[in-house]
């Protein structure tokens, strides 16, 4: 079976573009959409992440526009956006901006969804914050799937969340501090929920072989979903750079992160790439690589793709790897 590309729910920016961004523009959406649907991903969830109040009153309805857009609306899948309800501890709340971290409040994320115009379909947020859980409840109740992340909740609070309607876990084994108990922490307990999908960064720079191996046999393939989490820094030479207000350095090997720390600072690989390493690693068949990177996201979602979109190449699996046709 041929397809056009993969399906990327957690999409920051690319090629010197930042979806949270104060200079976002409807042809900036255009330029990243045109490179990802050239580089393999077809359909994808353009990522707002923590930012000031202004940022989100201007960008959400930018990216709302762009989903009416003719030549853009076939690639794009609703707004994701991570944070600004997460936690404020250092290691949590990883590359998102401390000042701009607010506590989770129904009526602040209804003005969020206004302005977007209702296309926010993925919130993550962190469940132990207070106001988190009536957060959860609304917005799963209005449609938007709720995941954790970037949190460091106790397992009877993710518990009351997953029975307030939370559905998915954002980068499960990212977003934490590189110092957690051996036992009490978050990771565990969501490997273990039957009744959560799970998203995960494959470029071979967030989680080694053994996490991603344990993390399939946990989640099985059927509640494993491959994103990218990449940032403006894709498809950047490498070198430094200032990201978040901080110096970054994206390295030769794609690696991102802040400098002097030991901190990723989001990816710099396309879908293309992350399903390459996880090809890399035969741990999966080419169907279940399909499932993985393109079937689960659209099924969270309760999407289907209608038709394929023109003038992108076609992703084909060859000696145990994808490539462009």
């Amino acid at each position: 079976m041929e397809h056009h590309g993969f399906v990327d729910i957690q999409q920051n920016g690319y090629i010197g573009v930042h979806f949270s961004s104060m200079e976002l523009t409807l042809e900036k959406v255009r330029k990243v959409t045109r490179y990802l649907a050239k580089s393999g991903t077809t359909a994808y969830c353009p990522t707002v992440v923590t930012g000031p109040m202004e940022m989100f009153r201007r960008n959400l309805p930018i990216l709302a526009a762009a989903m009416h857009d003719k030549e853009l609306k076939p690639h794009l899948l609703g707004i994701h956006m991570e944070g600004p309800f997460i936690s404020p501890v250092e290691g949590a709340r990883g590359a998102h901006p401390p000042q701009h971290i607010i506590k989770p409040d129904v009526d602040t994320f209804k003005r969020f969804q206004e302005w977007a115009e209702g296309q926010i379909v993925i919130l993550t947020v962190a469940p132990e914050v207070k106001g988190a859980l009536p957060l959860i409840r609304y917005a799963a109740e209005n449609g938007t799937v709720v995941a954790f992340g970037h949190h460091l909740a106790e397992d009877r609070v993710m518990e009351s969340g997953l029975q307030a309607g939370a559905r998915l876990c954002t980068h499960l084994g990212n977003g934490l501090p590189n110092l957690i108990n051996r036992h009490q922490n978050p990771i565990w307990w969501q490997l273990a929920c039957d009744k959560l999908m799970g998203t995960f960064v494959t470029d071979g720079q967030h989680l080694p072989a053994d996490f991603i191996k344990v993390a399939l046999r946990a989640k099985t393939v059927k509640r494993f979903i491959v994103v990218s989490d990449a940032t403006e820094l894709g498809g950047l030479k490498p070198g430094e750079y200032r990201f978040q207000g901080h110096a970054v350095i994206l390295e030769p090997s794609g690696r991102i992160g802040f400098k002097g720390t030991p901190y990723l600072a989001g990816s710099s690989a396309t879908m293309l790439q992350c399903m390459n390493y996880l090809a890399s690693l035969n741990l999966l068949s080419e169907a279940d690589l399909w499932k993985v990177g393109y079937d689960n996201p659209l099924r969270l979602l309760g999407r289907r793709l209608s038709r394929q979109p023109c003038n992108t190449p076609t992703v084909v699996f060859k000696n145990n790897q994808f490539a462009l046709a």
